[in-house]
């Protein structure tokens, strides 16, 4: 009798398109309810605002247009719950023009998909358990880019490269950046406010999901989040900085150089 050859095992399936994270999901289902909120009913926005940079029990009045969109996994914890509050708040903090640029819909369409406004959270809810932490939502990388959203270290060498005049300075992003790595979740939460207002007002508001599934691990993973954060800063920095170099040097050759 002769043995015979096993088959080669199939490869592993690669992930979904678009699906690093079901608290990336989540949190992308959320900030497009709350922009559309935002961006056409001013007194729903004046509630979301009236929360801004304060603890749960004292942002009342967001209760009834925030509460009903949260994931029931992320009802169990009073952080978790915040974080939704927080990016919530920030949005509506936004001036109305750029919210309806980023948004132009109503709160009577329908609601993303996977996303109920219901007790029971979005359907299909795949999220981890509470308590439970999730890699995904704290790791990245070039080989995933299209599966994360764009951290808020990406965004400050965003404002960066806009230039001094139109953005900010390095040595301010650098700061406030810093700053913001070394906090605990209160602190962050606190802190907030103010670094999403100085960004925005450059024109370079950050990606409000990631934020959001950053924000939700943060009193877990903090440390890791916030390696991540001064990372990508430094990686488009120096690589902002190549291509300057690169265009400079290729603008000071003589034109027939340039020709093959």
């Amino acid at each position: 009798m002769t043995d015979t050859a096993s088959p080669p095992a199939p490869p592993s399936p690669a992930p979904a398109a678009g699906r690093g994270s079901s608290w990336l999901e989540q949190a992308r289902a959320f900030v497009a309810r709350i922009e559309a909120i935002a961006a056409t009913d001013p007194g729903a926005r004046a509630a979301l605002r009236s929360g801004l940079g304060k603890p749960l029990d004292e942002a009342r009045r967001m209760h009834r247009i925030v509460a009903p969109w949260i994931p029931a996994s992320a009802m169990a914890g009073d952080d978790t719950q915040r974080a939704f509050y927080t990016v919530a708040s920030l949005i509506a903090a936004q001036k109305t023009a750029a919210l309806r640029a980023a948004r132009p819909s109503t709160p009577g369409e329908p609601a993303p998909a996977g996303m109920s406004p219901s007790a029971s959270g979005p359907g299909g809810d795949t999220s981890v358990a509470p308590g439970e932490a999730e890699p995904a939502a704290t790791s990245a990388g070039p080989a995933g880019a299209s599966l994360y959203g764009r951290s808020l270290g990406l965004t400050f060498a965003a404002a960066v490269a806009a230039g001094a005049r139109e953005g900010l300075r390095e040595s301010t992003a650098e700061t406030r950046l810093n700053l913001l790595t070394r906090q605990s979740t209160a602190g962050l939460h606190r802190h907030l406010p103010a670094t999403v207002r100085q960004l925005c007002d450059k024109n370079t508001p950050p990606d409000w999901a990631q934020l959001l599934v950053d924000l939700r691990a943060w009193p877990a993973d903090r440390k890791r989040i916030g390696r991540r954060w001064l990372q990508d800063y430094y990686r488009a920095r120096h690589q902002a900085e190549l291509e300057a170099a690169r265009a400079a040097a290729e603008g000071d050759q003589p034109a027939d150089a340039l020709t093959v």
